[in-house]
């Protein structure tokens, strides 16, 4: 009881913070993300001793259904306890930090990156106030404004009667939008971090079906954590199922 009564009150203070838009500042931007990579240089190299001493990787339990940029989360604790390191990275939200660090390409090049939980927590809310709303509304109302692409759409929040986050994203900077899709799931829209990581590509065109999403994580140390996939279409990437 008192374990959920902690992560309610953690919850409800990162949200507090989110609604204010004081966290994320564009200014400290630059000194994040030199911090951050400074923390995941650390990490992937401890990950690395790690299975190649115990023959697996430190990650803690998740279920089928997880997304694969929330899905294999670095046990840092256990690596703590069993001695591989001294002090948890400044970044991790284990140590007061606003990031989970993960690993990607667990079965075959295992790279450590890190996922941004406020954000995180700030769709998660979000989808709860959706879902209220739709328990609460049998019209079928998916509380859509705008369409953003073909089956997602700019979420309507005077409709849903709540104010809309500051999500700030961790590779530009730039405030990033909330998509709701045909089905009522939350997303944020990393559409104009997509195009940015495309021109990096030059001359170079991403193919119809790729998922632009892994140009994001190539290009940073960071997830594009509650994303949907994006695919380039028309000259511009553009969300799908």
């Amino acid at each position: 009881m008192i374990k959920k009564q902690i992560g309610t009150i953690v919850t409800i203070g990162i949200i507090s913070l989110l609604l204010s838009g004081c966290l994320y500042p564009k200014e400290n931007l630059a000194q994040s993300k030199v911090s951050v990579r400074e923390d995941v240089t650390t990490v992937q190299t401890v990950i690395e001793r790690f299975q190649k001493e115990a023959g697996l990787l430190p990650i803690k339990n998740s279920s089928p259904e997880t997304s694969r940029y929330e899905k294999y989360i670095v046990d840092l604790a256990k690596l703590q306890r069993m001695n591989y390191i001294s002090v948890l990275p400044s970044a991790a939200f284990e140590q007061g930090g606003r990031y989970f660090f993960l690993i990607l390409n667990e079965e075959t090049a295992p790279i450590v990156k890190v996922q941004d939980v406020v954000l995180s927590q700030a769709i998660i809310q979000v989808q709860n106030w959706v879902d209220e709303y739709r328990r609460m509304n049998k019209d079928g109302d998916l509380l859509a404004g705008e369409q953003a692409y073909p089956g997602f759409y700019h979420l309507d929040y005077n409709k849903l009667g709540q104010k809309e986050p500051t999500l700030r994203s961790p590779f530009s900077g730039l405030t990033l939008a909330t998509l709701i899709d045909d089905t009522g799931i939350v997303y944020i829209d990393y559409g104009i971090d997509v195009m940015k990581a495309v021109e990096k590509l030059g001359d170079k065109q991403p193919s119809s079906d790729q998922d632009l999403r892994e140009l994001l994580v190539e290009f940073s140390d960071y997830v594009p954590v509650k994303s949907p996939v994006y695919h380039w279409v028309d000259g511009e990437p553009r969300a799908v199922h």
